[in-house]
């Protein structure tokens, strides 16, 4: 399971009474790391907003992310797990792993996306994700 993700960037175990809370949660790593602003995050919660559900890919799994902009400093990747699952009103169901990702160009988020989404998209991987017990478990998973 191959991405490049730094160990400051995932957190487990969190908890969120709404989508738009557990969006903000997982991108607190990005914007402590000054790799985008808050407008970014703003962007991505009104992404959902707008055009529905679209970022929950498969159960259990959400990517949130917007278009590239001004708003991100810095190519990034950041992860978070939830218990109990956060509901983003999605035919896929809950979600218990949250992705959230960064691009400073087109080019890159496209790359970046094909590359998240054959190393993340089966049911098996979203599993294991979501039962890390803390940090080093799952950024071990990042590097087989």
């Amino acid at each position: 399971m191959s991405a490049n993700i730094s160990l400051d960037h995932i957190l487990i175990g969190q908890t969120a009474s709404t989508w738009e809370e557990a969006i903000r949660t997982a991108a607190t790593p990005l914007v402590d790391s000054h790799s985008i602003t808050p407008e970014y995050v703003r962007q991505m919660i009104q992404s959902v907003e707008t055009y529905g559900p679209y970022i929950v890919l498969m159960p259990g799994f959400a990517l949130a992310h917007a278009s590239p902009g001004s708003d991100v400093l810095h190519s990034d990747i950041s992860i978070a797990t939830f218990q109990p699952p956060v509901d983003f009103h999605s035919e896929n169901g809950p979600v218990s792993v949250v992705m959230c990702l960064a691009c400073t160009d087109r080019t890159s988020h496209i790359d970046r996306l094909q590359s998240i989404a054959s190393t993340l998209m089966d049911a098996d991987s979203i599993r294991r994700i979501a039962a890390c017990k803390n940090k080093e478990e799952l950024y071990s998973l990042f590097q087989e």
